[in-house]
């Protein structure tokens, strides 16, 4: 079948005409009102009636009425025009102001250490956004979704998104209980791992994931072992201070059950540092005010956050735990 390479003229043109016709039963006033000449309405009503195949009107030289055709026509087209009238209106005020449903996938190891400190003083901030956390550690499709933005480690991140650096780089550490370092060992080197339990992750693909080390300046993966296996940081987190093994995650979590010492690092010669926590979104042609200001709201607290971190730990100096 040919392919039509052109738009069909649209089944809304000329219904506003027609309607202020119908509303003020001339054509000059409709024109008045619209801003146009009355032969720009009488052309747009025409053109109508040719598409809808009847006669909406009767015109003399004194007066403007309705046919049938007409009535029946108008009656129903008026109170759609008014619902797409206001969708526009809706849709309007949203690229205009910070408002609406703001939804963000998110990983879950992100909530506590970055969005729960941050979403009480944004919604006080911005009452007229509500915000929908769609906590899972799944790369979603953005638009398919019906996401506004995403939070991730930098390196999940697809090229084609626009990437908000939210936190510096990150380093990812090995940590242990206590209990368990008695128990096991500490590890000294990454080929010590291979006689240690190891809490692995799943990641969402079904793939298990290596652990990423360093040696000098050498980027280095190691399959490790373990009594589990887990889909998210908290659960993996969560079995390293009950002691089932070593975990490997992100510095951020750790900090206060290091200082509070139920966890201790390990390693910590050969622990990278990898691309830190982004929000992304699909373009800069997109970003409503919602996003917006939600974007600049987490990089503003956030930053107030990391320098208070630097300051608390300039003043603790080394009383961290580790091995």
């Amino acid at each position: 079948m040919k392919q039509n390479f052109t738009v069909r003229q649209g089944a809304l043109d000329g219904v506003e005409a027609a309607l202020s016709v119908a509303q003020h039963r001339s054509f000059r006033k409709a024109a008045t009102e619209l801003g146009v000449t009355p032969s720009a309405i009488s052309q747009a009503v025409r053109a109508l009636e040719v598409r809808v195949g009847a006669a909406l009107f009767v015109r003399t030289t004194r007066s403007v009425g309705l046919t049938e055709a007409g009535e029946r026509f108008l009656s129903r087209a008026k109170p759609a025009f008014e619902e797409l009238v206001a969708a526009s209106q809706l849709a309007r005020d949203l690229g205009q102001r910070p408002a609406g449903l703001l939804r963000l996938s998110v990983p879950r190891a992100v909530v506590p250490i970055l969005l729960e400190p941050l979403i009480a003083s944004f919604c006080q901030a911005y009452p007229d956004i509500e915000v929908e956390i769609a906590a899972s550690e799944e790369l979603v499709d953005l638009a398919a979704g019906g996401f506004d933005a995403g939070i991730r480690l930098g390196q999940f991140i697809a090229p084609d998104m626009v990437a908000v650096p939210l936190t510096p780089p990150l380093r990812f550490v090995v940590v242990g209980s206590p209990a368990y370092l008695e128990r096991a060992g500490r590890p000294e080197r990454p080929d010590d791992l291979r006689h240690h339990a190891c809490i692995r992750l799943r990641r969402s693909n079904g793939a298990l994931a290596l652990w990423s080390l360093k040696e000098g300046n050498r980027a280095i993966e190691v399959a490790v072992k373990g009594p589990l296996i887990a889909n998210d940081v908290p659960t993996m987190l969560g079995a390293a201070l009950e002691g089932v093994g070593l975990a490997q995650v992100p510095e951020p979590v750790t900090h206060q059950h290091v200082d509070a010492g139920r966890l201790v690092y390990v390693l910590e010669p050969f622990v990278p540092t990898l691309p830190g926590v982004y929000l992304y979104h699909p373009g800069k042609r997109q970003v409503l005010p919602k996003l917006r200001a939600f974007i600049d709201h987490v990089k503003s607290r956030s930053g107030d956050a990391r320098r208070t971190r630097i300051e608390s730990d300039g003043k603790r100096g080394g009383s961290r735990k580790r091995g």
